[in-house]
């Protein structure tokens, strides 16, 4: 497959392009402080919109919104983002003004402008250790996207993960620590367009290999997970195929039970992190704090909400399509997930009537190894694991020496969150059901903790790769410029939060507590220190985050983490706006709220679904300010004062097109409902 001197041609030149027009642009920033953080505040709407798309979107949505889309979950994925349409018009009309008015650097530093100091240094701390994270796991998801889209490619040469990370960790650094806010404004406007015309692209070509193939794989059932085969008629247009088999996809509306996003996460738990990455966020909004004027920033964030609503046709759409052209190949990319997990089980239970394990065994027991029962083939080396490779999904090759390496925990329980793996493995069902039982009776009588290793039925992530190397056209530069945009996207998010984190550090602690007096020049000279050393520790975490034993969990560990705040810090600022009398220290007391009342849950409730679990710390924290606001008002309400020099007149045609952006948003909830077009 591989691709030819054209796409790298297209490739080179792109990301020359990026570096060359961020850097040009920018080449007069870095005067002050407010130049380099916030592109001397000049930013216009265009460049605002495209930055807030490019900072967003990265290699996880392109990975895992098409990979959660090739699954059961389809269209309802495209909650994040049509939510997220919402989400962004409040926050230009409700949130902004406050925001501008007050001539902030950092949302931290709006706590302080409304709460306290102490506010303001809980949130500053928290979030960058937050971002240490984030910084690592973005380096470390770019770096496996572009070393698994090497590998699907099957270009000559496949570069590692610490090379990967480290081209993705020099080419942002370049452009934040030179040009700051500004470069990073300029490579998103390139970038973020590239984004959408490549998955635009993608899609396009997705849709034509549908028309032209005589049948396709298809999920029949959501809640059961079930698969079937259907067959067209050559009459049958390409929508009318699509339509056919993915009806019940297109389903915004997941059932109250599902794992991944219940319907009822749509009615408040789902907006908790909406509002707050949307609104107070710093790498998303330090891109509106830069904003010429209050008018052009709500232009850009409407701007960006209209893009919201294309995203799930550009990302989404090709992801389900995946799985009816490629849902063979995805059960194949599962072998190497579930060998593992097999073997852990077969050591838990090695009574098991479903798992035989064969030294060595031969291709002709290989190839006629029945299905039901999963062959765990050892063998001394990994010449041998790679020659036992087949489409046989019972047969899980692994080396003698990682099969001795596996240590199971006598009290674990073995599942799956995918729905289709009762359907293809239908014999595992009753067996797990009578294993976990057991195993969770013992686990209480012996006081102990129970883990859990989960099987999957397809590799739904490598629908991203499918689609790029099998339905795109050879030889044309259109996979270079998809890799590109590919890689854009990737750069983009990573370099949002190095600025980001570069503005916190220095406006939030260095200039506030460490030396208050520093000259600009001092300012601005820290912030490019602050982005290669954050540099450092993303391009230095990320290959330690593909330990197996660590990298299936981080991305839930940052998941997790922002739990901890993110309720608190929506509650604050919420009640800060709405109510002018709430004392300043009720700040501080909502955000430990938040911290203290989600680790509580989390540990002593852990079966309370994360997103209720931000509901609940969320509401706890608005109760408990009310308290304090009722017995201890302030004497007087809290006056925001303007401390801006930019014109703070709202924008009437913004607001418009945000009520229009709204109105769509619920027209197409209501077309992909029970309803609509998926009944």
């Amino acid at each position: 497959m591989g691709i030819g001197i054209l796409d790298v041609v297209v490739f080179l030149a792109f990301v020359a392009l990026v570096l060359g027009v961020s850097l040009y642009k920018s080449r007069k920033e870095g005067k002050t402080g407010e130049d380099y953080f916030l592109a001397g505040r000049s930013l216009v709407w265009p460049l605002i919109g495209f930055s807030l798309i490019a900072a967003n979107i990265s290699s996880e949505q392109f990975v895992g919104m098409s990979g959660n889309a090739a699954s059961h979950v389809g269209l309802a994925i495209a909650s994040y983002e049509w939510m997220a349409a919402i989400t962004l018009v409040v926050v230009a009309f409700c949130f902004l003004p406050y925001f501008l008015k007050a001539g902030i650097y950092t949302m931290p530093e709006f706590l302080e402008y409304r709460y306290n100091q102490g506010a303001r240094v809980i949130m500053a701390v928290s979030m960058l250790l937050i971002y240490m994270l984030l910084l690592g796991a973005v380096t470390y998801s770019g770096a496996l996207t572009i070393n698994t889209m090497a590998g699907e490619m099957q270009l000559k040469f496949v570069p590692s993960l610490q090379l990967a990370s480290l081209v993705i960790g020099i080419i942002a650094m370049a452009y934040v620590a030179a040009g700051g806010l500004k470069a990073c404004a300029w490579a998103d406007l390139i970038q973020g367009s590239a984004l959408i015309l490549g998955g635009a692209m993608i899609m396009i070509f997705a849709f034509q290999m549908l028309g032209g193939v005589s049948e396709a794989t298809y999920i029949e059932d959501v809640t059961t997970g079930a698969v079937a085969v259907k067959t067209f008629t050559s009459d049958q247009s390409v929508m009318d195929r699509f339509l056919d088999i993915n009806k019940v996809r297109l389903n915004m509306f997941l059932p109250k039970d599902d794992a991944v996003l219940p319907w009822t996460a749509l009615l408040l738990g789902l907006w908790i992190p909406n509002f707050y990455y949307w609104g107070l966020n710093q790498y998303i909004t330090q891109r509106t704090l830069g904003s010429a004027s209050l008018a052009q920033g709500q232009k850009g964030i409407v701007f960006a909400a209209f893009m919201k609503l294309l995203i799930p046709f550009v990302i989404v759409i090709p992801g389900i399509i995946a799985f009816n052209l490629f849902s063979t190949e995805m059960r194949s990319r599962a072998v190497a997930d579930n060998a593992p997990i097999v073997a852990k089980y077969y050591q838990a239970n090695p009574a098991t009537q479903l798992v035989q394990v064969a030294e060595s065994p031969g291709e002709a027991e290989i190839s006629v190894w029945g299905e039901g029962r999963f062959l765990l083939a050892i063998f001394a080396d990994e010449a041998g694991v790679k020659a036992a490779k087949t489409k046989n999904h019972f047969v899980l090759p692994l080396t003698k020496t990682q099969y001795d390496q596996f240590k199971v925990n006598p009290y674990t329980l073995f599942k799956s969150d995918d729905k289709s793996w009762q359907h293809v493995f239908p014999a595992w069902a009753e067996e797990l059901k009578v294993y976990n039982q057991a195993t969770e009776e013992a686990a209480r009588a012996a006081g102990a903790a129970t883990s859990t290793e989960k099987f999957i039925a397809f590799k739904y992530d490598s629908a991203l790769g499918q689609l790029l190397s099998r339905v795109i056209p050879r030889n044309t530069g259109l996979v270079g410029f998809v890799l590109a945009a590919l890689l854009g996207a990737i750069v983009s998010s990573l370099a949002a939060m190095l600025n980001a984190a570069s503005t916190i550090f220095t406006m939030d602690i260095f200039t506030r507590y460490i030396n208050p007096r520093a000259s600009q020049k001092t300012i601005v000279l820290l912030g490019r220190i602050a982005v290669v050393f954050f540099s450092i520790i993303a391009v230095s975490l990320a290959p330690a985050l593909g330990n197996p034993k660590f990298s299936h969990s981080i991305f839930t560990i940052i998941q997790e983490s922002q739990g901890f705040i993110s309720p608190g810090i929506l509650a604050v600022f919420i009640f800060g706006l709405a109510v002018h009398k709430a004392p300043r220290f009720s700040g501080v007391v909502g955000l430990l709220t938040s911290i203290v009342a989600y680790g509580v849950l989390k540990f002593q409730a852990p079966s309370i679904q994360f997103l209720n679990r931000m509901a609940i710390c969320f509401a706890l924290c608005l109760v408990i300010m009310a308290v304090i606001t009722v017995v201890k008002p302030l004497p007087q309400p809290v006056e925001f004062k303007t401390n801006t020099k930019i014109e703070l007149h709202s924008s009437k045609g913004a607001l418009a097109a945000g009520v229009v952006v709204v109105i769509v948003t619920l027209i197409l909830y209501a077309i992909f409902s029970p309803i609509g077009i998926a009944k």
